[in-house]
């Protein structure tokens, strides 16, 4: 697994030995960023949650964000994306926090422009992660929510304010994009 494009592209990032993680391939990672480019000029702040070795946030990063937060909460993977935010130079304009997602839900408190989702696809939670997330003050007018999930997990085309913007299938991946489609904020 390697970063894709921008300031650290073709740095390979470091994993979890004999887990169960499903890290995103390069393709689908590239099919994300380029649909965001597509629909979002703001990268000011990204919100990386269920993080895994960190990969979507670095490459944010790698891409121009300007900070990024992620969210983790197995230890040993939080420590991995340590390593690779400073081998990759972003350590400065990132923060590791190690709970779970529903968890970090109510302890931030700053708006994200880019909110990146990409849990286990066995986890029964993530519809109900996604609709806590997109009525939370993480999620503004000018954020965009990204969900990989599989294609036996059916998401709403609307979660509270946002509405389903993109939808693209990869093999046994999805990713929906939501943007704010109105209401109170």
């Amino acid at each position: 697994m390697r970063v894709i494009a921008g300031k650290a592209k073709g740095f390979r990032l470091k994993s979890l030995q004999g887990s169960n993680l499903r890290p995103t391939s390069d393709m689908l990672r590239g099919a994300i960023f380029s649909m965001l480019e597509s629909l979002t000029p703001d990268w000011s702040r990204v919100l990386d949650l269920y993080a895994g070795t960190g990969a979507l946030g670095i490459e944010a990063l790698s891409r121009g964000a300007d900070w990024a937060d992620f969210v983790e909460k197995n230890p040993r993977l939080c420590a991995i994306i340590r390593e690779n935010l400073k081998n990759t130079g972003f350590t400065e304009r990132s923060k590791v926090y190690c709970m779970p997602a529903a968890k970090a839900i109510s302890v931030l408190n700053k708006a994200y422009d880019i909110l990146l989702l990409d849990p286990p696809y066995t986890d029964p939670t993530i519809v109900s992660v996604a609709e806590k997330l997109s009525s939370s003050q993480l999620a503004g007018k000018d954020s965009t929510i990204v969900i990989e999930h599989s294609k036996r997990v059916a998401l709403e085309d609307r979660l509270g304010d946002f509405q389903r913007v993109k939808n693209v299938r990869h093999g046994d991946s999805c990713v929906s994009m939501y943007q704010y489609a109105g209401g109170e904020r």
